[in-house]
């Protein structure tokens, strides 16, 4: 469908200045990315980093305890096992034995839902106390 006009031309770079637009373009690009990045200002708050979580000793001894006692209780195993393949130190394999005991007698008196209240209520208690002071010492397996 000509109507006797010429046919107009598009524009377009010449060949040897096409690379240096296309990086301009990127960089352009980059730039701004990096300033959404950047301190938006005065007036306005830094959004904080988010702080790693990290589990306080005494509640990681009190999860591994109970975890390790519901799975005995369970088993009706009488065998505590290897107390470093369970990935408990020495203390907290003491603990272990202790709650497991009283969980035991709990168990057979008045069944095993009263014996995983007990559970968890002697490994908080007893983990609390081991950790009150921070990490205990003693050696390395302590």
């Amino acid at each position: 469908m000509t109507d006797g006009a010429p046919p107009r031309r598009r524009w377009t770079l010449p060949r040897r200045l096409a690379p240096s637009v296309a990086r301009a373009t990127v960089l352009a690009a980059a730039l701004a990315a990096l300033a959404a990045c950047a301190d938006p200002g005065p007036g306005t708050a830094p959004r904080p980093s988010p702080a790693p979580r990290t589990t306080p000793p005494q509640e990681l001894c009190a999860r591994l305890v109970t975890q390790w006692a519901y799975r005995l209780l369970a088993d009706g195993g009488s065998g505590y096992g290897d107390y470093q393949s369970m990935g408990l130190s020495n203390g907290q394999y003491e603990i272990l034995r202790t709650v497991l005991d009283a969980a035991r007698a709990e168990q057979r008196s008045n069944g095993p839902d009263a014996a995983r209240v007990l559970t968890d209520r002697l490994a908080e208690r007893s983990c609390t106390e081991r950790y009150r002071g921070g990490v205990p010492t003693g050696g390395p397996w302590q």
